[in-house]
């Protein structure tokens, strides 16, 4: 977007008035400039933001319990781990603390600082530690083959091989066939809409 100086003189750093009147008004909304959409990552990352913002929205609403926080973060520990492995400490105390705290502070921190994690781009490293931790839980569950074509296809992805919906793909298989709850509730594993192809490129 063309913005214009004090002295009239026109150009593309900063944000227009309309952006800066729609990030004041709602301050967890994702928002990204149009070309730097172009960049797989950046639009991945963008588009995470964008469905995470929606479900925060469904979760908070006038009349939201305790235990819906607990179940949300719960399901969102593995996405937050991709984005900042340090992430659940600080949320995870607000979420414990929560029963004890005005609902509205509660409500605006969780929000806040849920949205600033997602706005850090998730690296191969990050998604790469997270795909080691859900091979954790096959551990005792799979045999030594499928371990090892897990353990290929991450090794594959780390080198740039393979996107990253190929490991997922196959850990979301392993994850229904066997019927592993806590991975089946996690929505690392089913981000967005799969007609959308974003985890293809990344």
């Amino acid at each position: 977007m063309r913005v214009y100086t004090e002295n009239g003189v026109p150009t593309r750093d900063g944000r227009g008035l309309f952006a800066k009147g729609l990030i004041a008004k709602h301050p967890q909304l994702p928002i990204e400039e149009e070309g730097r959409l172009h960049d797989p990552r950046l639009r991945e990352n963008f588009f995470e933001q964008v469905f995470a913002y929606r479900r925060l929205k469904n979760i908070f609403r006038s009349r939201w319990r305790i235990g819906d926080l607990v179940a949300f973060h719960a399901s969102e520990k593995l996405l937050l781990m991709a984005h900042d492995p340090r992430a659940q400490t600080p949320l995870g105390r607000i979420v414990a603390e929560a029963k004890d705290r005005d609902r509205k502070a509660v409500c605006s921190e969780y929000q806040t600082g849920f949205m600033r994690i997602l706005s850090q781009l998730a690296t191969t490293r990050k998604h790469c530690n997270v795909l080691q931790h859900i091979l954790g839980y096959f551990r005792k569950l799979l045999d030594t083959a499928y371990r090892q074509e897990l353990v290929a296809v991450i090794k594959d992805f780390r080198s740039g091989l393979v996107p990253l919906i190929v490991p997922v793909t196959l850990m979301r298989h392993h994850v229904h066939r066997l019927d592993v709850e806590y991975l089946a509730n996690q929505t690392y594993l089913q981000l967005h809409p799969k007609e959308l192809m974003l985890r293809n490129h990344v």
